[in-house]
């Protein structure tokens, strides 16, 4: 009898297991087109339009120039009182990564473009290139951060801003870039993509206007009156209009720039160029401005300087003047690092210079501070990134010139290149002395070798751009002497004058390193060197400016090189 019992339950078990089985096989039978009918039905409302928008924004977003920046903002909008603030770190961000707390009179000071403005925490004041106008708002401080009223500062980053409050959405745009729209033909969804599948991020009706951004295969990319971004398809949209043309800045100089420097002592008048050219420049730097033993900007112009602008002009010359610290001598450290550090007293010069131009008529500016203490050299590039901006109002360049990358304290490590070279016009490359007056060993002035170190220095280890650096050759060298005690002493002599000073019979040798001739000889017991500046060696450092496309030459000075030289430059520059 158990056994019958056994039998019949071995019998029973494969039914059971297999009802087991058929039984989950309905159910993921039903599963799967459940799941099917879920994705029928999303696809299905997608397709058919639906009318719910899921991109609702919940908290403010921020768009700028068509771009949704929000995930980059390091803090949160404020909207207070109908005023937009941007917190300092985002306006750095997006609009002045130069931005600067000035403690001296504790206002936040802020340049953009052709722009510079101060504004305080107190007052409802902002000063824009010198100007104090009258605003709503002022900077505040939320939760130990810095905000601007950046709604009241419209004229400063020259943008257009839009608070729309509906869709939390806050939009800024560049007046200077170009702004298409287009009339909508029927009501529309806005799509997050050109995906088949895509969310809807906003409605469009017919008649509706929208900002055309791009068009591609078929569909374009607009932003709504609600500032969302989104895809419609291409045929949806007609009556395409420019609002505004993008606005680009012509640069002064069309080509290379051939720039010399026409020095004249304080003591001395402009020289007298009436009568004469120079053949392939188009820019000369004369020395109409200095600092003082008072750190005041003196002008050493007059009725010769100012005959000098109308020659140079009636030949088509720009003018860019220089302005230089050296004339104080050994005071020069103290008193320009007096002005750097206030900024009062560097705007006092910065508008002692914009009325210099102004009132002359001139064309740019070249700064040449030299001989500046280390630990200034954040400070002196405030105030190329103060002077710049005002100058580029009145349609000025701002060239800036620096040494090579390397060197003492107060010679070399006292500029910062990469601010410089990215703020200013032009970052000039005074490409001398290799071997200075200085110096305790003989050497060449500008060697092809280290010029193009320096060089290379600028354009990897400075990030400059190459159109942006004017690289500077000499039209003079150094007659090295070694008396018998081994002591070393130069004396400079002009490029057109070095033939005279060789003695005859003595044989120049290129080196092919330096690219440049050398002559070595002895005179009363002392030994003499001369690494030679001529046409082959200066032509060998300008071929630089081609092969790395830079944006032209300077020469230091006129008056000191050979008649052939200009004819060598501008053959090479072109």
């Amino acid at each position: 009898m158990e056994q019958g019992k056994r039998m019949a339950k071995k019998t029973q078990e494969p039914k059971r297991k297999m009802k087991e089985i058929e039984k989950k096989k309905k159910i993921i039978t039903r599963t799967f087109f459940a799941i099917i009918a879920v994705i029928i039905l999303i696809f299905v409302g997608l397709i058919a339009n639906d009318y719910i928008i899921l991109d609702n924004n919940k908290k403010t977003n921020l768009v700028i120039n068509n771009k949704n920046v929000t995930a980059n903002l390091k803090n949160d909008i404020l909207i207070e009182d109908n005023v937009i603030y941007l917190s300092k770190a985002d306006i750095a961000n997006f609009f002045d990564k130069y931005i600067y707390d000035e403690e001296e009179t504790n206002q936040i000071i802020t340049t953009y473009d052709k722009k510079i403005a101060a504004i305080g925490f107190e007052d409802n004041t902002i000063t824009i290139n010198g100007s104090e106008k009258t605003i709503y708002a002022h900077a505040i401080t939320r939760d130990n951060v810095e905000y601007l009223p950046i709604s009241e500062m419209k004229d400063v980053y020259d943008i257009e801003i839009q608070n729309i409050e509906d869709t939390k959405v806050v939009t800024m745009d560049s007046l200077d870039k170009e702004q298409k729209r287009a009339i909508v033909s029927s009501d529309l969804p806005v799509k997050s993509s050109t995906n088949l599948i895509a969310k809807t991020v906003d409605r469009i009706k017919k008649g509706d206007s929208v900002i055309v951004i791009s068009s591609d295969n078929g569909y374009t990319r607009i932003r709504t009156a609600n500032g969302k971004l989104g895809y419609v398809k291409s045929n949806k949209l007609e009556n395409e209009y420019t609002v505004r043309e993008e606005m680009t800045e012509e640069k002064q100089i069309d080509g290379k720039i051939n720039l010399t420097w026409d020095y004249y002592s304080i003591y001395s008048s402009a020289p007298v160029r009436d009568g004469t050219t120079i053949d392939g420049i188009n820019v000369v730097s004369p020395s109409f401005f200095y600092l003082d033993e008072d750190g005041n900007l003196k002008e050493n112009i007059g009725s010769n300087g100012e005959a000098y602008i109308q020659w140079a002009h009636a030949n088509g010359y720009k003018v860019w003047p220089m302005v230089s610290n050296s004339e104080a001598a050994s005071e020069s450290l103290s008193i320009t690092s007096d002005i750097m550090n206030s900024y009062e007293k560097r705007q006092k010069l910065i508008e002692g210079i914009v009325d210099a131009c102004v009132e002359y008529k001139l064309d740019g500016i070249n700064i040449d501070f030299e001989n500046m203490k280390q630990e200034d050299k954040d400070m002196y590039s405030r105030f190329i990134i103060e002077l710049t901006p005002r100058l580029k109002e009145i349609g000025l360049v701002t060239s800036v010139d620096v040494t090579a990358p390397d060197g003492g304290e107060t010679w070399s490590m006292c500029f910062d290149r990469h601010v410089i070279g990215d703020v200013a016009d032009y970052i000039v490359f005074m490409a001398y002395d290799e071997y200075g007056v200085s110096s305790t060993k003989a050497g060449t002035t500008a060697g092809y070798d280290w010029v193009k170190l320096s060089l290379n220095k600028f354009l990897q280890t400075e990030e400059i751009e190459p159109d942006k650096i004017i690289l500077a050759v000499p039209f003079y060298t150094r007659v090295w002497t070694t008396d018998g005690e081994g002591n070393v002493t130069s004396n400079t002599v002009n490029m057109k004058n070095i033939d005279n000073v060789i003695p005859d019979g003595v044989e120049k040798q290129w080196d092919d390193d330096l690219k440049q001739n050398y002559v070595e000889y002895t005179d009363n017991g002392n030994k003499k060197q001369i690494w030679i500046e001529d046409i082959e060696s200066l032509k060998a450092k300008i071929s630089l400016i081609t092969e790395n496309n830079l944006a032209g030459v300077a020469s230091w000075q006129k008056g000191m090189e050979t008649d052939d030289v200009w004819k060598m430059i501008k053959e090479e520059l072109n």
